[in-house]
Protein backbone atom coordinates (compact mmCIF):
# COMPACT_ATOMS: atom_id res chain seq x y z
CA UNK A 1 0.00 0.00 0.00
CA UNK A 2 0.97 3.65 -1.00
CA UNK A 3 2.49 5.63 2.09
CA UNK A 4 0.32 8.55 1.47
CA UNK A 5 -2.90 6.21 2.05
CA UNK A 6 -1.49 5.01 5.64
CA UNK A 7 -2.52 6.88 8.63
CA UNK A 8 -4.62 9.50 7.17
CA UNK A 9 -8.23 7.57 8.31
CA UNK A 10 -9.87 7.11 4.95
CA UNK A 11 -8.29 3.73 4.26
CA UNK A 12 -8.24 1.29 6.46
CA UNK A 13 -5.93 -2.09 5.32
CA UNK A 14 -7.61 -2.26 1.65
CA UNK A 15 -10.65 -1.34 2.61
CA UNK A 16 -11.63 2.51 1.95
CA UNK A 17 -13.90 3.46 5.29
CA UNK A 18 -15.45 6.64 5.12
CA UNK A 19 -15.86 8.61 8.78
CA UNK A 20 -19.45 7.86 9.60
CA UNK A 21 -18.58 4.36 9.30
CA UNK A 22 -15.54 4.47 11.52
CA UNK A 23 -17.39 6.68 14.07
CA UNK A 24 -20.25 3.71 13.82
CA UNK A 25 -17.69 0.88 14.48
CA UNK A 26 -15.74 2.94 17.53
CA UNK A 27 -19.66 3.19 18.93
CA UNK A 28 -19.80 -0.34 18.28
CA UNK A 29 -17.00 -1.34 20.40
CA UNK A 30 -17.77 0.95 23.14
CA UNK A 31 -20.85 -0.24 23.25
CA UNK A 32 -19.65 -4.08 23.48
CA UNK A 33 -17.17 -2.75 26.35
CA UNK A 34 -20.26 -1.58 28.53
CA UNK A 35 -21.84 -4.87 30.33
CA UNK A 36 -25.48 -4.88 29.73
CA UNK A 37 -27.89 -4.81 32.56
CA UNK A 38 -28.01 -7.52 35.44
CA UNK A 39 -31.18 -9.95 34.97
CA UNK A 40 -31.48 -10.98 38.15
CA UNK A 41 -34.89 -11.82 39.77
CA UNK A 42 -36.24 -9.49 42.36
CA UNK A 43 -35.23 -9.28 46.17
CA UNK A 44 -37.97 -9.90 48.82
CA UNK A 45 -38.28 -6.10 50.02
CA UNK A 46 -39.16 -5.43 45.37
CA UNK A 47 -41.89 -8.20 45.57
CA UNK A 48 -43.44 -6.99 48.42
CA UNK A 49 -43.26 -3.29 46.98
CA UNK A 50 -44.95 -4.80 43.96
CA UNK A 51 -47.91 -6.20 45.88
CA UNK A 52 -48.44 -3.01 47.88
CA UNK A 53 -48.66 -1.17 44.60
CA UNK A 54 -51.58 -3.46 43.51
CA UNK A 55 -53.06 -3.76 46.91
CA UNK A 56 -53.06 -0.28 48.11
CA UNK A 57 -55.02 1.05 45.68
CA UNK A 58 -58.03 -1.52 46.05
CA UNK A 59 -57.76 -0.91 50.24
CA UNK A 60 -57.86 2.65 49.30
CA UNK A 61 -60.94 1.95 46.87
CA UNK A 62 -62.67 0.04 49.68
CA UNK A 63 -62.58 2.58 52.08
CA UNK A 64 -63.16 5.47 50.20
CA UNK A 65 -67.03 3.36 49.11
CA UNK A 66 -67.10 3.09 53.01
CA UNK A 67 -66.88 7.26 53.25
CA UNK A 68 -69.59 7.39 50.90
CA UNK A 69 -71.67 4.67 52.53
CA UNK A 70 -71.39 6.38 55.85
CA UNK A 71 -72.37 9.56 54.93
CA UNK A 72 -75.04 8.78 53.22
CA UNK A 73 -76.53 6.50 55.84
CA UNK A 74 -79.06 7.80 58.98
CA UNK A 75 -76.44 7.17 61.56
CA UNK A 76 -76.17 9.71 64.95
CA UNK A 77 -72.35 8.90 64.41
CA UNK A 78 -71.95 9.61 60.76
CA UNK A 79 -69.57 12.89 61.04
CA UNK A 80 -67.50 10.73 63.31
CA UNK A 81 -67.14 7.63 61.56
CA UNK A 82 -66.87 9.38 57.75
CA UNK A 83 -64.36 11.69 59.37
CA UNK A 84 -62.08 8.96 60.90
CA UNK A 85 -62.23 7.25 57.47
CA UNK A 86 -60.72 10.20 55.71
CA UNK A 87 -58.27 10.46 57.67
CA UNK A 88 -57.41 6.35 57.37
CA UNK A 89 -57.86 6.97 53.37
CA UNK A 90 -55.56 9.93 53.75
CA UNK A 91 -52.65 7.56 55.11
CA UNK A 92 -53.67 5.12 52.34
CA UNK A 93 -53.43 7.73 50.00
CA UNK A 94 -49.68 8.57 51.44
CA UNK A 95 -48.42 4.84 51.23
CA UNK A 96 -49.59 4.51 48.04
CA UNK A 97 -47.52 7.67 46.64
CA UNK A 98 -44.74 5.52 48.62
CA UNK A 99 -45.09 2.35 46.88
CA UNK A 100 -45.03 4.10 43.53
CA UNK A 101 -42.48 6.41 44.12
CA UNK A 102 -40.53 3.55 45.28
CA UNK A 103 -41.03 1.42 41.92
CA UNK A 104 -40.60 4.61 40.33
CA UNK A 105 -37.09 4.91 41.95
CA UNK A 106 -36.03 1.06 41.18
CA UNK A 107 -37.02 1.28 37.71
CA UNK A 108 -39.48 -1.35 38.52
CA UNK A 109 -43.05 -1.15 36.31
CA UNK A 110 -45.85 -3.33 37.04
CA UNK A 111 -49.22 -3.45 35.31
CA UNK A 112 -51.91 -5.86 34.65
CA UNK A 113 -51.87 -8.64 32.28
CA UNK A 114 -54.90 -10.39 32.83
CA UNK A 115 -58.21 -11.27 35.32
CA UNK A 116 -60.59 -14.10 35.27
CA UNK A 117 -63.06 -14.43 38.13
CA UNK A 118 -61.00 -15.92 40.89
CA UNK A 119 -57.59 -14.08 40.64
CA UNK A 120 -55.45 -11.53 38.44
CA UNK A 121 -52.20 -11.99 36.65
CA UNK A 122 -49.52 -9.14 36.99
CA UNK A 123 -46.83 -8.57 34.81
CA UNK A 124 -43.53 -6.55 35.85
CA UNK A 125 -39.99 -5.89 34.58
CA UNK A 126 -37.09 -5.05 37.16
CA UNK A 127 -33.73 -4.42 36.10
CA UNK A 128 -34.15 -6.38 32.66
CA UNK A 129 -36.02 -9.72 34.49
CA UNK A 130 -39.66 -9.50 33.37
CA UNK A 131 -41.80 -12.36 35.09
CA UNK A 132 -45.31 -12.38 36.20
CA UNK A 133 -47.50 -12.87 39.35
CA UNK A 134 -50.65 -13.83 40.18
CA UNK A 135 -52.89 -12.95 43.20
CA UNK A 136 -56.16 -14.44 43.92
CA UNK A 137 -59.23 -12.88 44.80
CA UNK A 138 -59.43 -15.10 48.27
CA UNK A 139 -56.00 -13.46 48.83
CA UNK A 140 -56.20 -10.35 48.30
CA UNK A 141 -59.40 -10.06 49.85
CA UNK A 142 -57.65 -11.26 52.87
CA UNK A 143 -54.60 -9.36 52.61
CA UNK A 144 -56.68 -5.95 52.25
CA UNK A 145 -58.80 -7.02 55.39
CA UNK A 146 -55.71 -7.25 57.36
CA UNK A 147 -53.91 -4.38 56.12
CA UNK A 148 -56.78 -2.25 56.77
CA UNK A 149 -56.99 -3.65 59.80
CA UNK A 150 -53.39 -2.34 60.78
CA UNK A 151 -54.12 1.33 59.22
CA UNK A 152 -57.16 1.13 61.73
CA UNK A 153 -55.13 -0.23 64.59
CA UNK A 154 -52.46 2.88 64.09
CA UNK A 155 -55.43 5.65 63.53
CA UNK A 156 -56.85 4.19 67.21
CA UNK A 157 -53.36 4.29 68.59
CA UNK A 158 -53.31 8.00 67.55
CA UNK A 159 -56.72 8.91 68.30
CA UNK A 160 -55.51 7.47 72.28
Amino acid sequence: MSKKLEGNGLWESSRMMLPQHKEQSLFISVQKDISPPSKEPPTRRELELMREYVLLPVALHIVEKKILEVERSPQMLKLLYSTAAKVLAKHIREDVNKSKKALHEQTIRVYEDSKNDSELTYRYTCRGYENQFIMTRDFMRAEISVRIGKYVRGLALEMK
